[in-house]
């Protein structure tokens, strides 16, 4: 069970999450933490950890160890089938490393490396790696190129590290790379400002709708029932375990007389995210989910009951510009939010700066961003922690509600 995380997607060539890489604020490097006995019991009391499944769901986990947890105090309750055991230093020569690893593999885990100048062969630990990571960042096009057959060759899977925008990711396609790292995929493709389809133009009332004052459920009612596909996911959403374990929600009055107005508001914009850009990657509205519910977390936290609920709507809408292709300051041109929603999109609205920063510092793992937002926001560090693994399960869950009905991206390049 583990309270101080982060966690970063790695993608496929469909842009599909394949797995996610760990990174652990409590260990050197980000590697897993060695914990006494004590502090864990401490942590599980106070900080509400999670499990791997509540962090990275049904995908794959990658987890880097040190040489010393390797050797010595390797956990057994890591199940081989969902991680993959990423080594902190594979050049390191000390005893018994080789051997560990012989043994780590024999109860069927995966090992990777990272390999930033493609040596890979000349470790001596290099014949028992079955990942190969990358950190196209620094390593040299031509040198990549070069050595890329030889890992072929050796049928070794190989994942580009610091993939953050769409042309590196096609490059790393040409290259030959298996999995991609990095949030390339919540950036925007470079194509013609268009406007939006008039198949979409239910999405764009349901999102005026969401963030009135006065709610009109006639209205809302009537945009949700000419789209069965809209009908179907607003129940579907409403009727998940995450957020309604005890009835059965069968319409939208039913809903708002059972939720409340602001809860049914979150839902409508979760309805309308979902629809306005169903041809990009899940994983960007999956990171959508977790800012929505990180910043309406940390509002209430703060004090702020707002009616419509702007910091669940700013974070919520906060990728837009990925899942839209378009530029921030065209897209509230087209959209029909409220001034407030888009001041804060365009970066107006101070507090919901700080839980921008906040946010992107958890994505990436930058704790002294962290840090620095904890001061100016003036809330324990280790409680901010709290909230964004409540936010990773209930996006969890939400997304389980979308995941068979929003279509496989397709790769491009």
């Amino acid at each position: 069970m583990f309270a101080f995380i982060a966690r970063q997607p790695i993608l496929d060539k469909e842009k599909s999450v394949f797995a996610y890489e760990l990174l652990f604020r409590d260990g050197k490097g980000g590697a897993y933490p060695d914990h006494q006995e004590e502090k864990s019991k401490f942590i599980a009391d106070n900080f509400h950890p999670l499990g791997l499944d509540d962090i990275s769901g049904e995908k794959t986990s990658f987890i880097t160890f040190s040489t010393d947890t390797l050797v010595s105090r390797f956990p057994t309750n890591l199940n081989p089938e969902s991680v993959v055991v990423e080594l902190a230093n594979p050049a390191d020569t000390s005893n018994g490393l080789f051997e560990a690893c012989q043994h780590i593999k024999q109860m069927g885990f995966k090992l990777a490396i990272d390999d930033p100048m493609m040596i890979g062969s000349e470790h001596d630990i290099f014949p028992l790696i079955d990942i190969v990571k990358v950190d196209v960042s620094k390593a040299r096009f031509e040198n990549v190129e070069k050595h890329i057959p030889r890992y072929r060759e050796e049928n070794k899977k190989l994942v580009a590290e610091q993939v953050d925008t769409q042309d590196s990711f096609a490059s790393c396609i040409d290259l030959g790379f298996d999995f991609f790292q990095g949030y390339f995929f919540s950036q925007p493709e470079a194509r013609i400002l268009k406007q939006l389809p008039a198949s979409k133009m239910n999405i764009v009332d349901l999102m005026a709708e969401s963030g009135k004052v006065n709610f009109d459920i006639a209205r809302t009612t009537q945009i949700i029932e000419r789209d069965a596909t809209l009908s179907f996911l607003l129940l579907k959403f409403i009727n998940n375990p995450a957020i309604n374990k005890r009835y059965k929600i069968t319409s939208l009055k039913h809903a708002l007389n059972y939720m409340g107005e602001v809860e049914i508001k979150k839902f409508i914009a979760l309805l309308s995210l979902t629809n306005i850009a169903d041809d990009k990657p899940l994983e960007i509205i999956h990171m959508s989910l977790v800012r929505a519910k990180f910043f309406d977390l940390l509002a209430e936290r703060r004090g702020f009951k707002n009616n419509p609920p702007i910091a669940f709507l700013v974070g919520l809408f906060s990728l837009l510009e990925g899942l839209l292709d378009q530029s921030m300051t065209d897209i509230v041109k087209q959209l029909p939010l409220s001034d407030d929603v888009n001041d804060a999109l365009l970066g107006k609205n101070r507090e919901l700066n700080n839980y921008s920063a906040l946010v992107r510092g958890f994505e990436s793992a930058i704790w002294m961003t962290v840090i620095k937002q904890a001061k100016l926001l003036d809330i324990d560090q280790k409680q901010l922690h709290v909230l964004y693994n409540q936010a990773i399960v209930w996006g969890n869950g939400i997304r389980s509600a979308i995941s068979a009905h929003f279509p496989t991206a397709k790769a491009e390049g």
